[in-house]
């Protein structure tokens, strides 16, 4: 065991603050990472206040970790000390189920371990995770990082990169596409950074004006302003795929109304509260309304390896450990360009 300075929430209300914690030794197929950046996801705000009832205390939030191998089990072969490693927002699962065997451990039917927030799979020892100097994950969840990327920018890949990657993977999302990103945060910059590099033509849906120059500058086509009605009136029934990234209260049949025929849009934010769809939305064009989670280990590596070889990261704010809350309080406001990202040297 070791004690590893990390920073937690005490409870719902309390803020994050200095917090010691203990990591296990290394079992043969671990690998252990001296963490240098940890992504701040905008889930991290939801579970630290307990926002979805599910919250474990105290908690370490962060599950867009990069780092330095620091040690390898005995039996590791897919690392060595000095390389550089990533986890992303799952550090175990069954490995055995039906969705688990086909690389879908997100999915996993038995019990999929988050990376913070959860338990082991022994349903006892709770998991803490990148607020925190170190972390010991089995290779078979770890992920490896290529030298071609900044490594700040990499880490929130682990998150809001491959909840955006995946369904624009599985749907096939490509060139002759007509793709709307619905909303321009972490998730949908990623979004747009993707389906424009599959070769689609992107239009960023979005309530901010203000936001164009930075939708086109990360690849998009065009800018539709959803407040405006003459511009969403020009893209009805135009796109065939929507990816909606936006986790406020809004109008599903409203984006649904811009797909075509046989049109999909996939749902990757999570709004505070349920949201009504009307029937007529879909069957009036053969629309499927879908969701989408992160991807498996096999597609966040497919993914990792994509950015590598295309020069794709996220857009970044490096900061404090120390600065957490006021970061936190930003994101409410929607005041970052795209992600916060923890230096750990800080800590």
């Amino acid at each position: 065991m070791a004690t590893v300075k990390a920073y937690a929430a005490q409870s719902e209300t309390t803020p994050l603050a200095p917090f010691s914690i203990s990591r296990r030794a290394p079992f043969p197929h671990d690998v252990v990472i001296n963490i240098l950046y940890c992504g701040v996801c905008h889930s991290d705000i939801h579970q630290v206040r307990n926002e979805w009832g599910d919250s474990i205390f105290p908690m370490v939030p962060g599950h867009e970790i990069v780092g330095k191998v620091a040690e390898v089990g005995a039996a590791v072969k897919k690392f060595k000390k000095g390389d550089m490693a990533a986890v992303g927002c799952l550090v175990d699962s069954c490995r055995t189920c039906a969705n688990c065997s086909d690389g879908l451990e997100q999915f996993c039917e038995t019990h999929s371990v988050p990376t913070y927030n959860g338990y082991e799979m022994d349903r006892k020892t709770p998991t803490y995770g990148g607020y925190s100097k170190m972390i010991v994950v089995d290779e078979a969840f770890t992920l490896k990082v290529s030298d071609k990327l900044d490594l700040a920018g990499t880490a929130p890949l682990l998150c809001a990169g491959i909840t955006t990657y995946s369904p624009l993977r599985h749907w096939k999302v490509g060139k002759g596409d007509k793709v709307a990103v619905a909303g321009l945060g972490g998730l949908g910059h990623m979004g747009v950074k993707f389906a424009a590099a599959f070769g689609a033509e992107v239009t960023v849906l979005s309530t901010s004006a203000s936001k164009e120059h930075d939708a086109r500058r990360l690849g998009a086509h065009h800018f539709v302003v959803t407040s405006n009605q003459q511009q969403m009136k020009s893209v009805k029934r135009h796109f065939n795929f929507i990816l909606n990234t936006v986790s406020a209260p809004h109008d599903y049949d409203q984006l649904l109304g811009l797909l075509k025929t046989n049109g999909t849009m996939v749902v990757v934010g999570v709004p505070p509260d349920a949201l009504p769809v009307s029937a007529f939305s879909l069957i009036a064009g053969r629309r499927s309304l879908a969701g989408s989670l992160i991807g498996g280990i096999k597609e966040t590596q497919e993914m990792l390896d994509y950015c590598a070889q295309h020069g794709i990261t996220s857009d970044v704010e490096v900061i404090r450990i120390q600065d957490i809350e006021t970061a936190y309080d930003r994101m409410i406001r929607g005041d970052v360009r795209y992600r916060f990202v923890i230096d750990l040297n800080s800590l």
